[in-house]
């Protein structure tokens, strides 16, 4: 530091006076030279006959406020009448007074900000904020149907609260509300409003918020226009429904909030139902639905005793009757049939078997026919067909109707006109039961 440096640091056992702690402090801020500062005038003291006077220039946004001192005739020869609550933009030059240990900056020249600038300044805010996102449609959060409690932002035993709590309970007497009263213009409503709106959101209680202000001049409803507060409600996690002023006005809350309503009293409608309405609404659905239900069950009535009234339904067992005598005949037929056909078929059973036993060996050997066979040698079982199978001295047996008998060859007797000899052997032995049309001989 220029002036510290002629001078030894300060320490415990040599402080430094509280002079020159001012004159250091005083010769560093009136380095800084002039500066451009815009702000809302808070307080502004004008007594006649001094030489000085004396403003309070406060931020809009947050809770920091600057000292202004000024001629008087800043103030009186001013194009534009400067007012508590004005928005200007003054050229000051920091000042340290000493004596006193204050700060303040010495206003050299004041220009109020007009309504034009404002709205300017607001559109562009507007297209930046805009160009954000902020106010896309789709980040809207939809309003709960019946709210457990509504939060309230409004001035302190203002219409606008007076109009939105009386239309509320009377539309749903058992609304229950969470009011916040707070400024709603000048410098001292954006910082109230953003910690009426940061506690209300906090709250679980809370299903939805409204903002809630009468209408009011340009500068009165800056504060809702606010580039903070409108980064505050874009972060609210509960629904906020804007309804600043009346119709025509339109500040930028209204774009940023979840719904934003013409008035006050349009808030209340749209976000608490009507109980009378919705009875209403209640009786003429169950009317409806009794219509419609009653409707479907005559229109089910008359299908069915169209159903019922066909023949087949009437009388189900008609047809069935009809065609029993059709069946029982064809019953009757088939039986019929069915006899004739057995007995046919049973008679030539039993001509096929009276043939069968007549041709058969039993009935040869019982008609005094005999089966003769050899007994020894290799052709033992063989039928004896020829006086040559059976030379003399070979073992036979005789089979009759009721047995068998041994005997043995004593001799033969050639048949007249035919010789032994012409009867040649058989080559293969015959099986041992004979055929009904093997060769026999009478015992």
């Amino acid at each position: 530091m220029t002036a510290g440096s002629s001078r030894s640091p300060s320490t415990p056992e040599q402080p430094w006076p509280v002079r020159v702690v001012s004159d250091q402090i005083a010769n560093w801020i009136h380095r800084l030279g002039a500066v451009w500062v815009e702000g809302q005038i808070t307080q502004l003291s004008l007594r006649p006959g001094t030489r000085t006077a004396f403003l309070t220039l406060r931020d809009p946004s947050v809770d920091n406020s600057l000292t202004l001192t000024c001629p008087p005739r800043l103030i009186s020869e001013a194009p534009v009448p400067v007012t508590e609550g004005s928005r200007v933009v003054i050229r000051g030059t920091p000042r340290f007074y000493t004596g006193r240990g204050s700060f303040s900056l010495q206003v050299s020249e004041i220009r109020p900000v007009g309504i034009g600038e404002l709205l300017a300044r607001i559109e562009r805010l507007k297209q930046a904020l805009a160009a954000e996102g902020l106010f896309d449609p789709r980040l809207k959060r939809p309003l709960p149907f019946l709210p457990t409690c509504v939060g309230l932002v409004t001035g302190r035993a203002s219409a606008a609260e007076r109009d939105v709590v009386e239309v509320s309970r009377g539309r749903w007497p058992d609304v229950r509300f969470a009011v916040r009263n707070t400024a709603v213009q000048g410098p001292s409503a954006v910082p109230q409003i953003l910690e009426a709106l940061a506690e209300l959101d906090a709250d679980p209680v809370v299903d939805v918020i409204i903002l809630a202000r009468g209408g009011g001049s340009v500068e009165d409803l800056l504060p809702f226009s606010d580039e903070a507060l409108v980064r505050a409600i874009s972060r609210c996690r509960t629904p906020v429904v804007s309804a600043i002023g009346h119709e025509p006005d339109s500040p930028l809350s209204d774009l940023v909030a979840d719904l934003r309503a013409a008035t006050p009293t349009d808030a209340a409608k749209r976000v608490v139902p009507d109980v009378v309405e919705e009875r209403r609404r209640i009786a003429d659905a169950r009317a409806r639905t009794a219509r419609a239900l009653r409707g479907w069950v005559e229109r089910e009535r008359a299908q069915l005793a169209a159903i019922r009234s066909r023949p087949v339904m009437a009388n189900p067992h008609g047809l069935v009757d009809s065609r029993a005598e059709v069946v029982a005949e064809a019953l009757r037929a088939a039986r019929r049939d069915i006899t004739r056909i057995i007995q046919t078929e049973s008679t030539s059973l039993g001509h096929l078997a009276a043939r069968l036993t007549t041709l058969g060996p039993a009935a040869t050997l019982a008609r005094g026919y005999a089966v003769v066979q050899s007994v020894a040698g290799d052709h033992d079982g063989r039928v004896v067909s020829s006086i040559a199978h059976a030379p003399p001295g070979s073992q036979l047996r005789i089979r009759v109707s009721d047995g068998a008998l041994s005997a043995a060859v004593l001799g033969s007797t050639p048949a007249a006109g035919r010789t032994a000899a012409t009867t040649p052997a058989p080559a293969t032995p015959a099986p041992a039961t004979p055929e009904p049309d093997s060769t026999e001989e009478q015992s």
